[in-house]
């Protein structure tokens, strides 16, 4: 499968008139085919199947160069699984595209396919820190994106906690960023650490809520009562 035949095939679900509400929507410039998410998973799961783990690097390698819209997120979708082995080349393709991050849905999709990566080597953390100080904002943003998982543990092992107190020191080194994407990330991380460790959420909350935003401080406290 070459990403020319990828992206042929993403063209042949078009929707007429879908790919500029899409460009609207998403205000951006680049190329979008106007494809429904359904029709991009149905299509990635044919190529999973057809594919070694070199192959699907390759694919996604090509569909990201693209620039095109659905293939970024095809990409994303091709490499977002828990097990892959060995799994070095696909970290390193993903972490490869966090300087083009340059909007929420593809940041995200993205960040799910590294999520995966993370959790099978927690080590990489030490890279994602190096994010946290990147003058690229879609970057800095991405390192808590993409730890989410570390927010969702209910009974999370010390090494575990570790890493949440870990990250949540780089989410306090946010605070005093002001840019709204920043700040959102900050709340979305203690709002879904408060679901399942309200006591730390908020004790963040008590420690650095007043400097927040206010939409951020309500967004990180929307399940706390």
């Amino acid at each position: 499968m070459t990403p020319e035949a990828a992206i042929a095939a993403l063209k042949s679900h078009a929707v007429p008139g879908k790919a500029l509400q899409m460009a609207a929507y998403h205000k951006s410039t680049r190329p979008f085919l106007g494809v429904a998410n359904p029709a991009i998973d149905e299509e990635v799961r044919k190529w999973r199947a057809g594919l070694d783990i070199t192959g699907r690097v390759q694919l996604a390698d090509g569909l990201w160069q693209s620039d095109i819209f659905e293939a970024r997120i095809a990409a994303s979708k091709l490499l977002t699984q828990a097990r892959i082995r060995p799994d070095d080349a696909v970290w390193s393709l993903i972490k490869s595209w966090v300087p083009d991050f340059d909007g929420w849905a593809l940041a995200d999709h993205a960040c799910m396919a590294g999520r995966k990566r993370l959790q099978a080597a927690p080590a990489r953390l030490d890279q994602v820190e190096l994010w946290t100080k990147s003058p690229h904002m879609w970057t800095r943003r991405a390192a808590l994106v993409i730890t989410l998982p570390w927010s969702r543990q209910n009974h999370p092992k010390p090494a575990d906690l570790d890493a949440r107190e870990r990250i949540l020191g780089w989410a306090a080194g946010y605070i005093g960023d002001k840019d709204w994407f920043i700040q959102k990330a900050v709340a979305w991380w203690v709002r879904d650490l408060s679901k399942h460790d309200p006591d730390r959420a908020r004790l963040f909350l008590e420690k650095h809520g007043a400097s927040m935003k206010p939409f951020a401080r309500r967004e990180a406290s929307k399940y706390l009562t």
